[in-house]
């Protein structure tokens, strides 16, 4: 069972769905595993779920967009 995980911003239901069967198709095309056989995963983090240097992306899009 391959696995494939993407750890994104979040992004529509459409979107999301399209990136998971492409990445499906094109890793059975490449690999000539069955795309039954794939697993995938989508981890959508949010703003306020992300932090660099003790600021979240919120605070940090705030700041910027404040300059």
């Amino acid at each position: 069972m391959p696995l494939i995980t993407v750890e994104a911003g979040k992004m529509p239901d459409d979107v999301r769905i399209k990136l998971m069967k492409k990445l499906t198709e094109v890793s059975s095309e490449i690999t000539g595993i069955p795309e039954a056989s794939f697993w995938v995963f989508v981890k959508e983090l949010g703003p306020d779920s992300t932090m660099i240097g003790g600021k979240t992306m919120t605070e940090m899009l705030k700041e910027r967009e404040g300059n």
